[in-house]
């Protein structure tokens, strides 16, 4: 089947949580990023953390608790950051990746508008829907939020290619008949062009 639209998840796969000011906490950043899991040795309720993405102030809540009790000096200035457009950075090859002309979906587990940081990058305008769990109120790997991602940019499941770094979350576009690939979420430094070879193999 023809490659029609690509769906890309946001946090790993376009952009990476990368800032000198966070390398004290480096590991438990990446681990309170992650797609699914929680982190080792939090004391968290692990149902609100299945709802995190779905609510900003657990979000925030949750995220300053993880970050207190790992020892951050200002737990509240850490989330900021967590947040913020200036620590998220793009891979090498995200703008060239989104400006393929297919249809582009990003669909991401997500409590805050992730929007400003495709902004700060110029790439928003390469983005033709945004589908994130806040807003439309599912969780990867949900097949739901796959559906409305399909659905807003007009083509069949079976048309579209999901792009992420989470086999487990990303991987639940195939529940509705997606093809998946799924490259590392490595340093942006140390991943050039896993987004365009994956395009490459299924995109033609």
């Amino acid at each position: 089947m023809t490659i029609r639209a690509v769906l890309f998840d946001f946090s790993g796969t376009l952009f990476r949580l990368e800032h000198d000011s966070l390398v004290e906490h480096a590991d438990l950043m990446r681990a309170l990023t992650a797609p699914v899991g929680i982190a080792a040795g939090l004391d968290i309720d692990p149902d609100q953390w299945e709802r995190r993405d779905l609510d900003g102030d657990l979000h925030r809540d949750l995220h300053v608790k993880a970050l207190r009790a790992a020892g951050a000096d200002d737990p509240d200035d850490f989330y900021t950051r967590l947040v913020s457009p200036p620590f998220w950075q793009p891979y090498p090859d995200t703008a060239a990746a989104l400006g393929t002309g297919l249809p582009t979906a990003v669909v991401s587990n997500i409590a805050w508008d992730i929007r400003a940081v495709f902004e700060r990058h110029g790439v928003v305008d390469l983005v033709d829907e945004y589908v994130l769990s806040y807003e439309v109120g599912h969780v990867k790997p949900d097949p739901e939020i796959f559906r409305i991602a399909c659905d807003r940019l007009g083509v069949r499941p079976d048309e579209v290619l999901m792009v992420g770094d989470s086999a487990e979350a990303d991987g639940g576009a195939a529940a509705v008949g997606c093809r998946v690939a799924i490259v590392p979420p490595l340093e942006t430094a140390e991943r050039p062009d896993a987004l365009l070879r994956v395009l490459r193999e299924h995109a033609g």
